[in-house]
Formats: structure tokens, sequence, C-alpha cells
């Protein structure tokens, strides 16, 4: 898709040249611009380019914003994973576990709520119990997933979108040029070379929002993938810790009974 929006755009531009045609072997060197950089196209460009520019380079540092942000909070949310999965593979009780973890990461949370479902239930371990916890542990890993992810669909905008921004910015570079040349009366390279310019600026804005969007986008799908395999584990762990529970408390009943 990039790469069409990308020609899509050349091709304009060598059309617009070809349909000038000899009137730039006329044409002046002295009239030409000074300052074809890309600030300088920047500021000399029309206001819907310099509004089109301007987003998209808005929307770069939200890319880049996004990619920093992200990374960091993954990284530290899988660490803490990590840990809160080692203290669930010790011989523990969900009880000791929810006494001693006061903290708020999502191997917590999971930890709590299936305390919260064993102190409703009067730390009775029937049939249902482990089915009840099952649930409780879904809504959890669901809303983790959901927190974790918070941010991402913003890349996926600007991947899908930006292209096209860019190229609504090139056909109206050259439809600019168009005009100078109708006004003009001429094809001389100094009236169609800005329009030319501006229009492959918005183009090559447009390519640098959307690739790094795109690119950075797929990245983090498969860190927040990683992120919920662990949050699994830890569920799968919490559902084995309410078994062994369950079989500590039928030993207890069996002894108390004797």
């Amino acid at each position: 898709m990039l790469r069409n929006v990308a020609r899509a755009g050349v091709l304009a531009a060598v059309a617009l040249l070809l349909l000038c045609g000899p009137g730039f072997a006329a044409a002046d060197g002295g009239l030409l611009p000074r300052d074809l950089s890309p600030w300088g196209m920047f500021k000399n460009a029309d206001i819907v380019v310099k509004i089109v520019m301007t987003g998209l380079a808005v929307a770069s540092l939200a890319t880049w914003t996004v990619w920093l942000s992200k990374t960091i909070e993954l990284r530290h949310e899988t660490a803490r994973a990590r840990d809160g999965l080692a203290k669930l593979e010790a011989d523990t009780t969900l009880a000791e576990l929810r006494s001693a973890d006061e903290a708020h990461d999502a191997v917590a949370q999971l930890v709590q709520t299936a305390a919260r479902e064993a102190s409703l239930s009067g730390w009775t371990f029937d049939d249902d119990f482990k089915d009840r916890v099952g649930l409780r542990l879904e809504r959890v890993e669901a809303a983790m997933s959901r927190r974790i992810a918070r941010g991402t669909g913003i890349l996926a905008t600007i991947g899908a979108v930006a292209p096209f921004v860019g190229l609504f910015g090139t056909v109206w570079g050259i439809m600019n040029a168009f005009i100078g040349i109708s006004e003009a009366h001429t094809t001389n390279l100094a009236v169609v070379a800005p329009g030319i310019a501006e229009a492959l600026l918005a183009t090559a804005l447009g390519l640098v929002a959307a690739v790094p969007a795109v690119v950075i986008y797929n990245y983090l799908v498969r860190q927040i993938a990683n992120y919920r395999a662990l949050l699994g584990d830890a569920s799968a762990q919490v559902l084995l810790l309410v078994s062994r529970d369950r079989g500590r408390s039928a030993r207890l009943m069996a002894r108390a009974a004797e």
C-alpha cells in the first residue's frame, strides 16, 4: 500500500514534468527559487499543504512517543509478571500469597481475585469453586490485556491514513502548479518547480510518518502477545494453586474426621 502511494505521487510529478514539455529548456535559471530545502519548501508552501505537513509531523512525533512509552511500560510489566509467576511456582498457599503480596501488578491482581472468590465462598472448596475462579481470572486477564494495549491503536491509524494524507498534499501541490501555469501563461520552471517540490515533500512526509508507525505497531503487538502469554501462565498457576489448596483442605477434613 505504501509503495503504491509513493508510486502515485512520483507518477503525478513526472506527468506534470512531461506536460510542461520544452518550456523547461527555455526557463531562466535566475528565476528559480533559491531555497528548495525542506524547511524552505515548507515556508513557501500553500496553507493547505502546510497543514498537511504539520499534521504528518505531529503524527510522526506521536508514533515515537507511543513507542517510547509503551516499550518502557511493557518491559516493566513483563518483568513484574515474571517475578509474580516465580512466586506462584513456589510451595505456598493462596491465603499466604494474599497476605504477603501487596503489589498491584497483573499477577498480584490474579491472586487477589482468586483469594476474593475464596473469601466469598467461605474458603470452602466445592466442585464449582474452580470454575468460578477461572471466570474471574479470565476477566482480569482481559482487563490487563486491554490496559497494556491502550495507545497502540493510534499507530495502526497513522500507518493506514498517513500515506493518503501525504498523497492529498501531493495532489494539492500539483493542482497549485497547474494553477500557476494557467495564471502565468507559461511553463517556466520557476512557476512549476515549487508546486512539484511541495507535492513530493508531502508524499515523503506521509511515508516518513506511516512506515515507522506500521513497524512499531507490529513490534508492540508481538510484545503484547508475549505479555498475554505470561498472564495465561500465571492464571494456570493460580488454578493449580487452588487445586492444591482444595487437596490440602480435603486431607485436613479427612484427618479431622478420624
